[in-house]
């Protein structure tokens, strides 16, 4: 099975749109969203729409920090992103904000967990940026794949049997293969907010058959998604931001 695995979309409809475009292109047969479905810009009515249809169609969603922070106050943001999810939680309708309130903070499927943070305390939303966060995820499941977002920026560690832990940043349209005797965490990169200095958007696809794991970037209209900020009156910053990847 051909799977497509999307995190860190953040209201960004062109950048969605392209990645949903592009994998159907490459035959995926399911989709796993990995939360932070709004926040930052300019189409949360549209993305959580679509989120909502695909759920209905069989796809795996789970709860993000910005997901959760629409109805829940206590989420601790700078500045931008607070505003944003202020605004935010007045443009989505009754239904819209109890599909984000009522979602799973992680699901297991098969060999695989899905959540949007470190799993060892999905609640605290803890960024994987190193060996020790990506151990500590690790050590908290059973599964032997585990897929997450949350830091924006994608990145492959493995643990093997003897607790040997292995990092390294995985390179756009390398197929990786997850040999079996060591565990795997996939950190996605992010689909409408890149942070890792590459403006395009950025997914994964995980071939079950041949345990093989593909990141992916695809160019979007970033001009469209920025003017789209603009207009519904968010911070400039976070239009800018986009054509820096950053």
């Amino acid at each position: 099975m051909l799977i497509a695995l999307f995190a860190d979309i953040h209201a960004n409809r062109q950048a969605f749109e392209a990645c949903l475009d592009r994998a159907q292109d490459q035959g995926a047969q399911r989709y796993v969203l990995l939360g932070d479905y709004v926040g930052y810009g300019g189409d949360p009515d549209w993305v959580v729409d679509r989120v909502m249809d695909m759920v209905d169609k069989g796809a795996v969603a789970v709860l993000g920090n910005h997901d959760s922070a629409v109805s829940a106050a206590r989420e601790q943001m700078n500045p931008e992103a607070q505003l944003a999810i202020e605004w935010t939680s007045g443009v989505l309708d009754t239904a819209q904000r109890r599909f984000l309130a009522d979602l799973p903070l992680t699901r297991s499927e098969d060999d695989r967990l899905y959540v949007h943070a470190d799993a060892s305390d999905p609640k605290k939303w803890i960024y994987v940026q190193s060996t020790l966060e990506a151990s500590r995820s690790l050590s908290a499941t059973h599964e032997q794949l585990s897929f997450c977002g949350h830091i924006h920026r994608p990145a492959l560690y493995s643990l093997s049997s003897t607790a040997k832990m292995t990092s390294f940043t995985p390179q756009a349209d390398v197929h990786i293969p997850l040999l079996p005797g060591r565990r795997w965490l996939g950190v996605l990169g992010s689909v409408g907010q890149p942070r890792d200095g590459n403006p395009d958007a950025a997914y994964a696809m995980l071939d079950t058959a041949k345990r093989e794991l593909t990141y992916c970037r695809v160019a979007y209209d970033i001009e469209a998604a920025a003017a789209r900020i603009r207009s519904r009156g968010l911070p400039p910053v976070l239009a800018e931001r986009l054509f820096r990847g950053m």
